[in-house]
This record gives C-alpha cells, sequence and structure tokens, in this order.
C-alpha cells in the first residue's frame, strides 16, 4: 500500500481531527510545516507566531508518541519549500505518495491553494465545530435577516446547554443587559494563567525573533500555553476565579488591565487545544453548582456557540470575495497610531498598548476603541481587517473577517449587523477609565479639546445620511442632530475635517 499524506496544520491541533480520524496510523504520514507564506501573507504578531510554532511542534511529538509516522519541517529547515502545497509535493516525492487527505482550512486563500495543488487532495469537513457548512446554510435559507440571536437559540437547543425542560434556563434566551456594567473600583483577579516557557518554547522564541523581530508587537515575556494540559489549566483557572464576574464586567474597560475577567482562552480554542464542548460543559458546570451566575455564564457560551459559530457560518456563506467589501466606501490609510505612533487619543492607545503587548485586547477594546474610531474616521475596511488578522493571536480569517468586515466596519452593508456599532465618546467614558487621563476632554463638544470621537460620531451621521436615517435604531441620533443650530452642525463638521487632515498628514492627533 502507497502511503497517504495526512496534512495537518497550525490551527487543528486536536488528535481527533477529521483528517487524522480517516487516516490509516499504520500506514499513512502526517505532514506538519513552519512555512514562510503563512507567517508572513500578512505581517503576524510575533506572540502569535511563537504560539502557533511551539504548539505545532508539541503536537507533532505527542503524534509520534501515538504511533503515527510526522514529517516535521521547522522553518529553518533548509528544505523547507516555503508554502503548504510546496512541502506537501516534497513530502509526496519522497514518500512515494499522491494522495492527501486534509481538513478544510479556515480561509478561502489556503482552500485555493489545495484545489490547485497538483496531488489528489481531499479536503474532509472541520467538524469541530457545531455547525456545518451545510446547516448554516440550512438555517439561512430563505431569511430576510440573518441575525446572531436566532441562529444562536437553535444552537441551544441542540446541544442542550442551559436548556431546562426545552425552555432556556433562568426564563430567559439572553442576559445581555445584565452585562453592561462600567469598570469596578478594582479588579480581584490577577489576569490569566502565566506559564513558564520550556525548552521548545525558548527555541521557537529565539526563531522568531531572529526572523520576525521586525513585527509589530511584543515577543517576550511569553506566558501563554503551548499544549492542552496547559490550555486546560488555563480555562479551570477563568471557570473558578473570573467567570463569576465575567459578566458584569464583560464590557468594561480599564487602562493598563487588558484582561479583567476576561477568559483569554480564545487562543487555544481556535488553534485546537480546546474544545467548544468543554469550554462550554465547564462553564455551565460552575452555574449549576451554583459558583457563577447566569449571565455571567449564558454570556460566555453565547460567545462560543452564538457569535463564533455564526461568525465562521457568515464567512463561508458570503464567499472569497468578503474581505473586499467597502459598502459604505470608505478609503482613508489606516492611521500610524494603529502601530504604536503616538496619539492623544488616550483610548486608543492604551488599546493599541494592550494589543502590543499581548496580542490581545478583550472584544469591547477591539469593537467600541479601535473598530469604532477606524469606522467613523473612513478607514479602509480591507486595511482594518488585516491590522486585526496581523495583530492578534487569535485571529484567523474565518472568526475575523466577519467580525471586522461585517460586526466592527459594516462593510457588508448590514449583513451581521443591523447597524453600524459606532459611539461618541460617551459611551468610552461610561465604560472605561480612558478619559480621565486624555489629552481631550470627553465633555467638550467642538472647539479646543474637543474628543474626536465626538466629532466623527456626529460627522459620519451627516455624511452616511442617506443609508441610516430611515434605520428604526438610527432616528433618535438623526432627531437629535437635526434640533442642533446650523452653526453648530457646521462647526462640528469642519472640525471634524480638520482633524483628520491632519491625521492624514501624520501629525500627532
Amino acid at each position: 500500500m502507497v502511503s497517504r499524506l495526512v496534512l495537518v496544520l497550525g490551527d487543528q491541533l486536536s488528535p481527533d481531527i477529521h483528517a487524522l480520524r480517516e487516516a490509516d496510523r499504520a500506514e499513512d504520514v502526517v505532514v506538519m510545516a513552519e512555512v514562510m507564506s503563512e507567517a508572513s501573507y500578512v505581517r503576524h504578531h510575533p506572540k502569535k507566531i511563537a504560539f502557533l510554532f511551539a504548539a505545532m511542534r508539541k503536537f507533532a511529538a505527542r503524534l509520534r508518541e501515538d504511533g503515527w509516522t510526522v514529517d516535521y519541517t521547522e522553518l529553518d529547515d533548509t528544505e523547507n519549500a516555503g508554502s503548504i502545497p510546496g512541502e506537501l509535493l516534497r513530502r509526496a516525492e519522497q514518500r512515494g505518495a499522491a494522495e492527501v487527505l486534509a481538513t478544510e482550512p479556515g480561509e478561502w486563500r489556503l482552500i485555493e491553494a489545495l484545489n490547485d495543488c497538483p496531488l489528489d487532495v481531499t479536503q474532509l469537513s472541520d467538524d469541530r465545530f457545531l455547525a456545518s457548512h451545510a446547516r448554516f446554510e440550512d438555517w439561512a435559507k430563505d431569511r430576510k435577516e440573518l441575525r446572531m440571536e436566532w441562529f444562536y437559540r437553535e444552537m441551544r437547543r441542540e446541544t442542550g446547554l442551559l436548556m431546562e425542560g426545552g425552555e432556556p434556563a433562568g426564563g430567559k434566551w439572553n442576559f445581555d443587559h445584565e452585562n453592561r456594567k462600567p469598570a469596578p473600583g478594582e479588579i480581584d483577579y490577577g489576569g490569566p494563567m502565566e506559564f513558564t516557557p520550556d525548552e521548545v518554547v525558548e527555541e521557537v522564541l529565539d526563531l522568531v525573533e531572529a526572523r520576525f523581530g521586525e513585527n509589530f508587537g511584543d515577543l517576550r515575556p511569553f506566558t501563554l500555553a503551548t499544549e492542552p494540559g496547559q490550555a486546560r489549566r488555563a480555562l479551570t483557572h477563568f471557570i473558578k476565579n473570573a467567570l463569576p464576574k465575567f459578566g458584569d464586567y464583560q464590557d468594561a474597560m480599564l487602562e493598563g488591565n487588558g484582561f479583567l475577567y476576561h477568559a483569554h482562552v480564545s487562543f487555544y480554542l481556535n488553534a485546537g487545544l480546546l474544545s467548544w464542548q468543554e469550554i462550554c460543559e465547564a462553564a455551565e458546570e460552575a452555574w449549576r453548582q451554583g459558583d457563577a451566575p447566569i449571565n455571567a455564564v449564558e454570556g460566555f457560551i453565547r460567545q462560543i456557540i452564538g457569535w463564533r459559530e455564526y461568525m465562521r457560518g457568515i464567512y463561508f456563506l458570503q464567499g472569497p470575495d468578503y474581505t473586499s467589501r467597502n459598502i459604505l466606501r470608505h478609503d482613508r490609510d489606516l492611521p500610524g497610531f494603529y502601530w504604536g505612533a503616538e496619539t492623544r487619543m488616550n483610548c486608543v492607545g492604551s488599546a493599541v498598548r494592550d494589543t502590543k503587548e499581548h496580542a490581545y485586547a478583550h472584544h469591547i477594546q477591539r469593537l467600541m476603541v479601535t473598530g469604532n474610531f477606524a469606522l467613523l474616521a473612513g478607514i479602509d475596511p480591507h486595511q482594518v481587517h488585516e491590522w486585526y488578522l496581523e495583530v492578534y493571536a487569535d485571529a484567523y480569517e474565518w472568526v475575523e473577517a466577519p467580525n471586522v468586515i461585517g460586526m466592527s466596519q459594516f462593510a457588508d452593508g448590514g449583513i451581521v449587523g443591523s447597524k453600524p456599532y459606532i459611539s461618541s465618546g460617551n459611551y468610552i467614558d461610561r465604560m472605561s477609565d480612558y478619559c480621565g487621563g486624555c489629552h481631550y476632554d470627553v465633555k467638550t463638544k467642538t472647539g479646543e479639546g474637543a474628543c474626536p470621537f465626538n466629532l466623527l460620531y456626529w460627522a459620519f451621521l451627516d455624511r452616511h445620511r442617506d443609508r441610516f436615517e430611515r434605520n428604526p435604531r438610527m432616528g433618535n441620533m438623526y432627531r437629535t442632530w437635526d434640533r442642533m443650530k446650523d452653526e453648530k452642525r457646521d462647526t462640528i463638521l469642519a472640525e471634524a475635517e480638520e482633524f483628520l487632515g491632519r491625521m492624514e498628514k501624520g501629525e500627532v492627533v
């Protein structure tokens, strides 16, 4: 029997991944490779590259211990072909193989690369997810609006999570209105569990430092889990110490604390070190044992079987051109302060510093600070999309693109969101302590020291009035705008334009 090759990608580090289940441990050869095409198609945060390379090396070692033959290529291997198809061709020639088993990648770019590979590549479904492509397409068929809430309720029914006798636990599907408290005076949680790099991780850190040291982001200190046992300990740490308050403060932001009560396990879930089932079941068990309130557990589970699954469904339903959508025709370049250049906006600067340090920022920092600013300022959504894909260690296009193109930037015209996620500085002030230490005054609407979010908010509404004034969720905004005196409106628009002009020139704003 001629052996087949079994491709395992860096975000498929699960022992029960579909391709491995279909393979013959005695005959087939697993192929894993650290390749430049994957490490550099965008300028990934060094922490992300190090996390994946280290986790891949450890996964390959576990496969060998389990009796698999593994052809593993390290990045600095002199024979490295530089791409996934190139490595498959090289290993196929070495092994005399012509057939490849693969689990479908999470990016159209790689799916198409495997389709074009001159080998017999079978791409099997990635069934680590709750909803298959067909399942999501069936749900979406004939619906005028693809709202996550309705999809989420079906996922709850199908899994039985937080269900009691066919009804949602606590009498409601969604406790989001209880999850909007501003940051408390102090956080009694020390943050996610940290792990000291072992020999494998240290070797990878040295490699990444040498090869990707110029990329945006701090490589060290590196404290992420890189194997399933560590990831499960990190999950247990969150469930016990942070989940009880996660719900109340999940939308809060604090300068100098990028974690608050957030789980920080999305790295491990999206790479395959943890499964959605074990995460959700651990959270549900905490509620059933009385260790965490239902608003926290429901909000957490909704992020996983609701938003996460829904975003993947949207990505594959919409097709390969989704990341080029730009319904609002925004075309400004992403400002330098997204890469750490100086800015006087404390909220943006703080979120970018957290991102640089941790390759992580929580969802409100992403949506209502960096995303909100980009939308208000009219930044090219494809550049925004690439930034998020580059800087966050949990970002893969299947989950990142719908969150950015759809939810954050409204570039898909309302497929994901019924209205743009925009706010003035008031929201940021209410949910954070950023404004207290800012150069700008959030209470100042125009003139010297006016918060740019206040100016840009109204300028956005004015610029896109034809599209949004009949939106039932935005009528009050336009009525408020219309009640302003002409002189005030003219001043706001002129100052917003002046701010954007200085930003485009590279001045410190």
